[in-house]
């Protein structure tokens, strides 16, 4: 018998952004990456992400299973509520980041 083979490991998308949970529902992004997909979307740090498409953001936690669940490469809508108040839907697109 030959060597068996190793399953590469899963790759799972990311925004390149480093969020927390502030209290609120919601994930507080306290750092983009740039380049990287969420600072091409648009994200800055202060902004609130509520939502990822349909599925609600209420911690950190949550955006993280709701990016990862997305093939790379396919488009997502972000809710996001700016520091001035105002919301917005944003596109990204995740990416595998290195």
């Amino acid at each position: 018998a030959g060597p068996v083979p190793v399953p590469a490991p899963a790759l799972s998308a990311r925004l390149g952004v480093q969020v927390t949970d502030d209290g609120r529902p919601g994930a507080l992004v306290v750092g983009v990456q740039n380049p990287g997909p969420g600072f091409t979307a648009g994200l800055r740090k202060g902004d609130l992400l509520l939502a990822v498409g349909t599925t609600r953001v209420d911690t950190a936690a949550d955006l993280a299973h709701a990016v990862s669940g997305t093939p790379p490469g396919t488009k997502i809508r972000l809710t996001v509520r700016h520091p001035t108040g105002g919301c917005q839907q944003l596109t990204a697109v995740p990416g595998i980041l290195t």
